[in-house]
């Protein structure tokens, strides 16, 4: 077929690119703006279904964020291929600092104290106890960490929402306009005669 990759990429290359992207950051995050302007729904679906992503990226749900956000979306009525686009929030560049920041939350609201923690540290110590598959290792850590995930869920899944329903909104306005002026273009109405007018 025309335009065909002539490799087909394994599946550790597409969990890499999934992962970290081939191109640039702000290249892979302009891509996923317009994917998530061009979904066919109403600004409201699109926007929950995002919000339920950005929420399941605060989660220490490793591997689970699609399932939870699928989950969440179905539950708020929201769309699910905006809820895959939202855990894109969670990556590579933002990992360290959710999961410092839930952690330290969640220490604050169970012990009282929020200790200071450096972001690229909790996240090595978090891999190491997922690596370790020990419970008794890795419960200390995700147990706040799921605590701490909740509110700043709720914040960051209430931003999106605000910032992708009126990004939607405008697009899809703008789009509406731009398609009646090409279809007034191709299609113009038929001049009236005057012996149609009932003035005459």
């Amino acid at each position: 077929m025309l335009f065909r990759r002539r490799n087909r990429p394994t599946h550790v290359e597409r969990l890499r690119v999934a992962v970290w992207p081939r191109h640039s950051w702000a290249r892979s995050t302009r891509y996923f703006g317009k994917r998530v302007l061009r979904l066919t729904a109403t600004p409201h679906a699109i926007a929950i279904g995002f919000a339920a992503g950005a929420f399941s990226s605060c989660t220490p749900l490793i591997g689970f964020h699609f399932l939870t956000a699928f989950a969440l979306a179905w539950v708020l009525r929201g769309n699910m291929i905006a809820a895959a686009l939202g855990t894109s929030i969670g990556n590579p560049l933002t990992f360290p600092f959710i999961w410092a920041f839930t952690y330290k939350v969640g220490q604050w609201v169970l012990y009282g104290q929020a200790p200071d923690a450096d972001p690229h540290a909790v996240h090595a110590q978090f891999q190491s106890s997922l690596f370790a598959k020990s419970l008794d290792s890795l419960l200390p850590m995700v147990k706040p960490m799921f605590i701490g995930a909740v509110p700043m869920g709720l914040v960051l899944g209430t931003v999106s929402y605000f910032i992708v329903y009126k990004s939607v909104e405008v697009y899809q306005r703008r789009r509406k306009v731009t398609l009646d002026a090409r279809n007034k273009r191709l299609f113009p109405p038929p001049n009236r005669s005057f012996d149609d007018d009932p003035g005459s």
